[in-house]
């Protein structure tokens, strides 16, 4: 597993690929929040906090985790080397973990630069350093949480086709309805139970939680097991092409 990682992660940075995703989530990121005038834009929000860096971020990566991943066996298919993966002494698990993780870590790269934000932030309040630093890593937690699904997300749509373009776009529909589509759904009910259990079968729900500042069992079970369902069906599926 560890070969496969260590695999992933230099593929990653000897080819403009990690370089690319980097620079696109802080470019984004960096222009919606302070350049661009809009809801977003830290100036005009009036408050020094990051909620709009973490209302942004999730939309950001839906767009960029699939991107990364849609390669990851579309590639091996198209080029008919996946068969050489079956025969290697490894397991399923351990390649598609190895896989998982290493485009796990490249998000997580991205991720870093923007702890500048927080010291920014900090020190644009009224009161100097007066940030609910609960709050920001709860945040970033949540953050973390979101991008191992639409990693497991985008390593079994990478399973699907050897084509790229349509990996990439059924893992794009697949993190939006898991991420937005339940919370859509649940305004068609109005308010209610219905709604509210509707609404929690979502990825932003239980993001928006965890962005609380408070770790809930329940919301880490849920992420885990959507994350555990998508490697799972990963595996199904790459033994059903091995047959």
């Amino acid at each position: 597993m560890l070969a496969i990682f260590k695999r992933e992660i230099q593929s990653f940075f000897t080819s403009p690929i990690g370089y690319l995703v980097i620079g696109l989530f802080l470019v984004l990121n960096g222009l919606f929040l302070w350049i661009f005038k809009g809801p977003f834009n830290i100036f005009d929000y009036g408050f020094a906090d990051l909620s709009n860096f973490f209302l942004l971020a999730p939309w950001v990566f839906l767009f960029l985790i699939p991107a990364i991943t849609m390669k990851s066996f579309s590639e091996e298919k198209k080029l008919g080397t996946l068969e050489l993966l079956f025969i290697k002494p490894l397991s399923i698990w351990q390649t598609i973990l190895g896989k998982f993780l290493g485009t796990l870590t490249l998000g997580i790269i991205a991720l870093v630069p923007t702890l500048l934000y927080v010291y920014t932030i900090s020190q644009l309040g009224t009161t100097v350093g007066n940030l609910d630093m609960g709050l920001v890593m709860g945040s970033y937690f949540g953050t973390l949480f979101l991008m191992s699904c639409y990693t497991a997300i985008g390593l079994f749509t990478s399973t699907l086709s050897e084509n790229q373009i349509i990996a990439f776009i059924v893992g794009l529909i697949l993190c939006f309805l898991f991420y937005y589509g339940f919370e859509g759904l649940s305004t068609v009910f109005g308010s209610g139970d219905t709604s509210v259990f509707i609404a929690k079968l979502g990825m932003k729900h239980h993001f928006e939680s965890v962005a609380r500042g408070v770790l809930d069992t329940r919301d880490l079970v849920y992420f885990a097991t959507l994350t555990f369902f998508f490697l799972f069906l990963t595996v199904v599926q790459l033994k059903n092409t091995n047959r």
